[in-house]
């Protein structure tokens, strides 16, 4: 008998199109979770310094007189993280082509509580930091972690409807999309030509290998790691790639179902040619016969599908509990920390994060249903979108991202909107999830 671990059981609950890619979701916030509270625990113990120190080694790449250098830090935020942004691209691209947002009837509602949650989070903490250098941290609060937002929702099983997890996922989906913009607009402070005109290049190769219907992922790969490396030389943030990197991955089959149906049932005939021997050996042609039978199994899965399940278990294993790891430690002196979270950038993120996630995605979404241009999911009460409302709050990821950017080289800043995001995320994350648990009771 399989034994289930408390989120696999609350997973098992839910009928939805998408079982997969919320299972992954809700694997990683547990995992996210438990790397945040490690990061926490190396930056306020004596670990702080071997932390530290681990964070700044360099490695560096040498290929003849050519050579690059980072820190681990770095390499995680650029190169790790790219293939998450990846990852993000595929989901984007299949929730527009086949998903929830490619019906507008059903994708209007998170599109524009998705909108609402990344604008009036904008707008206040702007309120707070109009006209100083902190603005440019405008972005951080417009976040929503998909991974611990889901999770949230996940385990909270059959006491919310399939529709309203689907809502959160389609909202969450335009909610990446959105941070994708910010970072490449706003957040790329110098453009180096040449790099830039190889990327666009290397992007375009990509497209001609889709046009021509090359479904093998080798060569999209190889293109797209050297689109990654004159992305990250052309000044424009390095994870782009990954998202630009994914629409040009095929999302179209080499084989249609009755293609795979007829292909399939031949292979299996001319394998049951073949006597059973003794031993229940089969013969080398079987062999070869099985090979073809998988080959039509991948032929019948889009490579952009065979990439995205393939993802999702190093992403949420291993890229995105690194980040945490390496991002969400912060050296707290709860001696100062009132001061900390009363300062404008904190106070900004976490009033943002709170309410402005709860006012822009509760608030655009009655106003739109109230004014019949959409319609509340099915089963969902306008209570459990109020709710919802308060996962939006959790940026963790994102907005840590977007923060490493906003701020680059000042720590002291960097520290505040940590702080601001943790505790922001928390408490959104708590009273989300006890008020959809008490609209059950």
């Amino acid at each position: 008998m399989k034994i289930y671990a408390p989120w696999e059981k609350a997973f098992k609950k839910i009928s939805t199109p998408f079982e997969h890619f919320l299972h992954a979701q809700t694997t990683t916030g547990i995992i996210l979770l438990l790397m945040t509270v490690l990061a926490l625990i190396f930056s306020n113990s004596n670990l702080n310094e071997i932390y530290n120190n681990v964070l700044h080694t360099k490695i560096a790449l040498h290929v003849g007189s050519w050579s690059i250098s980072h820190s681990i830090h770095h390499w995680i935020n650029d190169a790790l993280m790219a293939i998450f942004f990846f990852m993000v691209g595929l989901e984007i691209k299949r929730e527009i082509l086949v998903g929830e947002l490619s019906n507008i009837k059903l994708a209007i509602l998170p599109i524009l509580a998705a909108i609402g949650g990344m604008v009036l989070p904008a707008l206040i903490y702007t309120y707070f930091n109009y006209g100083e250098v902190t603005q440019a941290g405008w972005g951080i609060p417009m976040a929503t972690d998909i991974a611990f937002a889901i999770g949230a929702l996940v385990l909270l099983g059959n006491r919310v409807s399939a529709a309203l997890v689907t809502f959160l996922v389609a909202l969450a989906i335009v909610d990446d999309l959105g941070a994708v913009m910010v970072i490449a607009i706003f957040y790329t402070e110098q453009i180096h030509i040449m790099p830039l005109a190889l990327a666009a290049l290397s992007f375009l190769i990509l497209v001609v290998f889709n046009r021509f219907g090359i479904h093998a992922v080798l060569p999209y790969l190889i293109v797209g790691t050297v689109m990654w490396f004159f992305m990250l030389e052309s000044g424009v943030h390095a994870t782009i790639a990954g998202v630009i990197a994914a629409m040009a991955i095929p999302s179209k089959p080499k084989f249609t179902p009755v293609d795979f149906t007829a292909h399939s049932r031949n292979l299996f005939d001319e394998f049951d040619n073949y006597p059973v021997t003794t031993d229940n050996q089969m013969h080398e042609n079987q062999k070869a016969i099985l090979q073809g039978i998988k080959n039509n199994i991948d032929a019948i899965r889009s490579p952009a599908a065979r990439l995205e399940n393939a993802l999702h278990l190093p992403v949420g294993l291993l890229v995105i509990p690194l980040f945490a790891l390496a991002n969400a430690g912060v050296s707290i002196d709860f001696s100062s920390i009132a001061d900390t979270i009363l300062k404008p950038v904190s106070l900004g993120i976490i009033s943002g994060l709170i309410l402005g996630k709860v006012l822009g995605i509760a608030g655009v979404s009655y106003l739109a249903i109230k004014l019949k241009i959409a319609k509340l999911p099915e089963g969902s009460t306008m209570s459990q979108i109020f709710g919802v409302s308060f996962l939006g709050g959790i940026g963790f990821t994102m907005s840590i991202f977007v923060a490493d950017l906003a701020f680059i080289g000042n720590e002291e800043l960097i520290f505040q909107a940590k702080v601001g995001i943790l505790l922001a995320s928390l408490i959104s994350g708590l009273i989300g999830f006890f008020w959809l648990k008490s609209q059950s009771n």
